[in-house]
């Protein structure tokens, strides 16, 4: 039997490569607002950032073309590559590979904790290997059940959203009705707790000057401010139950992933005519239904409820943009267009967890007292000047650093703690051997 270890470069699958890398990149634009200014205002550019024209614009562009399509795409890839991992050990070692799985995904669950804490509380990492522990008895269900699952965890997730968005409205409801306090009558006790909730929502989605001022004070502190702050946000992130609607948002996705792989889908196996048509059906759904609840949002003015009520059809926004990506990306690498550019996606996608990292790295350093202490300082649109600098480094870097190198630095430490033994890094190419920017040209 052929010896555990890493998938060889052989063994990868450049189309899957691709696609890792550029929802990798496309996930920046979402990241950047979160270390570059307020939560809040990702959604909502009224409360930072400025909310006219090209900020407006530039959230209007977002809101419509990225907005959880990336971490779509990212998560669905997740799902495949644990379908790639797993049948690639059984094949090798005729046995399971339960324990390679599990302790590549806790490993992956420890980077989350540290990068969370030290450079980003928005971090993937630690909910995708937390999410990633139950994948693994499914992964040898047909297709056709796994994409069924994640369709059960997407109708779940709107079920939950659908019964927020009524408790936001009745919420609303009873605190207009206290305003009967106003004339000198006593609001009921439940009049008045819904007031208090919305005072409290109000400081969270609609902050003051004053109240974004002391916040932007703690991300421009020192370090230990700074980790303070950080540790303040995960307290409520981390503290979701395990079946919260940002894990099924995860898991959908995943198990999406995981039948899309076995399909072939994701392998640029599929024909011309099926990734042509995933393109246009995607495109005719996604792109309009995105602008109508941007269209939504402004019009009532980024209103917290309206919000509320268009997250019901999250996942009909997004997916359909989601897939659509997918497929004109293997339609390139099928077709071996644009090699120039797949071949660099495919790069930084062998290396997403150390580009993953290095983004928050300059991020944390531009816009935290790590750094510069840029946060809030910049309009909405700037912010992309980073991200366009990161993709730069990302694009130009990967490949070189693949010429000489096996992995990314932080895969190959990865791997070798996942098969509890040091990994060979360098490439030892024969006399006269190509190099791989030699074989791309």
């Amino acid at each position: 039997m052929t010896p555990i270890g890493p998938i060889t470069p052989e063994e990868r699958i450049n189309s899957l490569d691709t696609l890792r890398g550029f929802a990798l990149l496309g996930i920046l634009p979402a990241n950047v607002l979160v270390f570059g200014m307020y939560f809040a205002a990702g959604n909502d550019p009224t409360v930072a950032g400025g909310a006219t024209g090209l900020n407006l614009a530039s959230w209007a562009l977002f809101r419509i073309l990225i907005e959880g399509k990336m971490r779509c795409l990212f998560s669905m890839v997740f799902g495949a590559s644990m379908i790639l991992l797993t049948s690639r050990v059984e094949e090798r070692s005729g046995a399971t590979a339960a324990d390679i799985y599990y302790r590549r995904n806790l490993w992956l669950l420890l980077f989350g904790l540290a990068h969370a804490f030290l450079l980003f509380w928005g971090d993937i990492l630690y909910p995708y290997a937390l999410c990633a522990l139950i994948l693994f008895p499914f992964r040898k269900l047909p297709a056709k059940k796994l994409l069924i699952i994640g369709a059960l965890f997407i109708a779940f997730k709107a079920g939950w959203c659908a019964v927020d968005a009524f408790r936001q409205l009745a919420r609303r409801n009873l605190a207009a009705a206290a305003a009967a306090e106003k004339v000198g009558k006593k609001p009921a006790e439940v009049q008045a707790e819904a007031r208090k909730e919305l005072e409290a929502q109000r400081k969270q989605r609609k902050p003051s000057s004053e109240e974004l001022e002391k916040d932007a004070k703690k991300w421009r502190g020192n370090p230990l401010e700074v980790i303070g702050a950080r540790a303040k946000a995960l307290a409520v992130w981390h503290g979701l139950p395990y079946y919260d609607p940002v894990n099924c948002d995860v898991w959908s996705m995943m198990f999406i992933g995981m039948g899309l792989f076995k399909l072939g889908v994701f392998s640029a196996a599929r024909s011309y005519r099926l990734y042509a048509w995933i393109a246009v059906i995607g495109c005719l759904i996604g792109i309009p239904v995105n602008s109508y609840t941007a269209w939504l949002a402004v019009k009532s003015n980024f209103d917290r409820v309206t919000f509320a009520f268009t997250y019901v059809a999250y996942d009909i926004e997004r997916l359909p943009v989601a897939l659509a990506n997918m497929a004109l990306m293997m339609i390139l690498c099928k077709a071996g267009a644009l090699r120039w550019l797949t071949s660099r996606l495919a790069a930084i996608g062998q290396m997403a967890l150390s580009n993953y990292i290095l983004q928050s790295v300059v991020c944390a350093f531009v816009f935290t007292g790590y750094g510069f202490g840029l946060y809030g300082r910049l309009e909405r649109y700037q912010l992309y000047y980073v991200v366009a600098g990161c993709w730069a480094m990302s694009l130009a870097a990967s490949p070189i650093w693949l010429q000489h190198y096996r992995f990314g630095p932080l895969e190959w430490c990865w791997r070798s703690l996942t098969y509890w033994k040091r990994q060979p890094m360098r490439i030892r190419r024969p006399s006269g051997a190509p190099t791989a920017a030699e074989a791309v040209a």
